[in-house]
């Protein structure tokens, strides 16, 4: 469990394709902290460190990871956000994030807020997926590339959040801009609400 909380960013150093599966070596401030099968979120993915060498280490996304998130689009030298599981005697600073991206969205447009940033998203609108709380609400929270942030002007397909200057120096976001591809979790108590409607419904 994760809070979307990004304790650092990571620079991806290598990338390995070995059969469905794809090997990202990458290096940041707390490698020499890390341990073998210990589980850390890339842009909101969870994924268990497998090899550590010096300053790098290196996890695996699977297909179904790969055909779901943006990780098959990184490229040696993109930086990815970092967060470690979440300690369970700590604060929730952001919200609760399982590290299980449900889908991507696509960057619409980024405007300058006079002091911070607005960013448009936009994703594929399915009702069935909406029925099962695949969705955004106004002041509700939304996951993207693992940061825990609060949605602004929702529609059945997109939404807008506010990125504050240290957000956006602190991580990726700063690559962020019109056409970015970004990794989504939606809310898992809309999820678990929109599951015990249909259950009560049936």
């Amino acid at each position: 469990m994760f809070s979307g909380i990004i304790e650092s960013t990571a620079r991806v150093t290598a990338l390995e394709k070995e059969l469905d599966n794809l090997h990202l070596t990458l290096t940041c401030p707390f490698t020499s902290e890390l341990g073998i099968d210990q589980s850390v979120a890339h842009n909101g993915v969870c994924l268990t460190v497998v090899k550590i060498k010096g300053n790098e280490y290196t996890v695996t996304a699977m297909r179904e990871t790969l055909e779901k998130s943006n990780l098959g689009l990184l490229k040696v030298g993109d930086l990815v956000n970092v967060e470690r599981s979440m300690r369970m005697n700590g604060r929730l600073d952001g919200h609760i994030v399982q590290g299980h991206v449900d889908g991507t969205a696509v960057c619409r447009k980024v405007e300058n807020a006079n002091g911070s940033w607005t960013y448009t998203f936009e994703y594929p609108f399915d009702p069935d997926m909406a029925r099962r709380g695949y969705f955004t609400v106004d002041k509700g929270s939304v996951t993207v590339n693992g940061t825990s942030l609060t949605v602004c002007n929702p529609t059945k397909n997109s939404f807008q959040v506010n990125i504050i200057p240290y957000t956006y120096e602190n991580t990726n976001f700063k690559d962020i801009h019109e056409g970015t591809v970004v990794n989504l979790e939606f809310d898992i108590i809309g999820k678990y609400l929109s599951r015990m409607m249909q259950l009560t419904q049936e």
